[in-house]
């Protein structure tokens, strides 16, 4: 998702965070795996100038700042591990599938990015358009070798065959239960999720939309299979938005969201909803984890992932889209979330 592009004049002004309009791709004529050679920036404090390491139910860990040469890297719109950690699979909402390796320091701490390559989606005949309508991928679940992408623009929920080497055409599209006329125009689906297989949803997918409102101002969102299936609503909380979001171990679900205002900048904030308010006809509210604004190295946070250390901890981890705006930054960002 991004702001409207009039707002870019103003942030060049004022040099606030702002979201402008991607730069338009050519359709190529094969979906090619491209390698991308990245540069990394290690981040010791999540609050700047400060070495408060934690905040609330989190303990920063540490964080990267990237950039490439290469012109299609960039709008980093969500990802998964593959291992815990480590390997990643993740969509950019300019029609790209990425894949890469994250490296670590002698302290486990985030150090680099290795092996990274980014693919153009492809339609279901396999085509390659540069279709920003089509191609606006902004969530993504994985599981037994399908990875599950959302778009929010031409609304839509589709499977692919995981395959780090060349990502083929869809294998279908899946019902999303969400009224059509209920999604708006690019604040559609944002967020796709499994929860648990052994939790009450065994293992659903659950689609929750950025900004699509219903007549009380909650955000609509759905359980898209299995005996629980239907719609519910997410309260809406102040002026923030859904940007991703995955499932705890205990079922409860990790909401990342994201606000902006020329006055006050960009803020993120991490919302845990509980797996009880997960049902069809509910309207789910949680407990407030963290919320950070300007004063903290964030940028524009779109992805989330909740994954386990060797040692035990409970990881999560968020990534940010710079939009491909001189202005903004690709960003990666590692928490330990306290079970206590």
């Amino acid at each position: 998702m991004r702001l409207c592009a009039a707002l870019t004049a103003v942030a060049l002004v004022s040099s606030a965070t702002v979201w402008t309009a991607a730069p338009a791709y050519a359709v190529a004529s094969a979906a090619a795996v491209e390698p991308i050679s990245v540069r990394s920036w290690p981040i010791r404090s999540f609050r700047i100038g400060s070495s408060q390491m934690r905040f609330g139910p989190l303990e920063f860990v540490g964080g990267l700042e990237m950039a490439s040469a290469a012109g299609d890297f960039g709008a980093l719109s969500a990802f998964r591990f593959l291992d815990p950690g480590g390997r990643f699979v993740g969509v950019a909402d300019t029609g790209f599938w990425f894949f890469g390796q994250l490296e670590r320091d002698a302290d486990g701490r985030p150090s680099g990015l290795a092996d990274f390559t980014m693919q153009q989606m492809v339609g279901p005949q396999g085509q390659v358009t540069a279709d920003k309508g089509r191609t606006d991928a902004e969530g993504l679940a994985v599981r037994d070798g399908v990875a599950t992408a959302t778009f929010e623009r031409a609304h839509r929920v589709s499977e692919y065959k995981l395959d780090p080497g060349g990502m083929k055409s869809q294998i279908r599209d899946l019902g999303y239960v969400i009224p059509p006329r209920e999604l708006r125009n690019n604040r559609g689906l944002e967020t796709i999720a499994y929860a648990p297989k052994d939790g009450p949803l065994a293992g659903a997918r659950v689609v929750v939309s950025e900004k699509s409102l219903d007549r009380n101002g909650d955000i609509f969102a759905a359980i898209i299979e299995g005996p629980g299936k239907g719609v519910f609503t997410v309260v809406r909380r102040g002026e923030f938005d859904i940007t991703d979001g995955a499932f705890l171990p205990d079922g409860d679900l990790l909401l990342l969201e994201r606000s902006y205002a020329i006055s006050r900048g960009v803020g993120m904030r991490l919302r845990r909803i509980p797996a009880g308010d997960i049902r069809k006809g509910a309207v789910a509210d949680g407990e407030i984890l963290l919320e950070a604004g300007m004063t903290y190295q964030i940028d524009n946070m779109e992805g989330l992932d909740v994954w386990r250390r060797a040692d035990g901890a409970l990881m999560v981890s968020l990534i940010s889209d710079d939009n491909h705006s001189i202005l903004q930054r690709n960003l990666y960002l590692e928490f330990i979330l306290q079970e206590d």
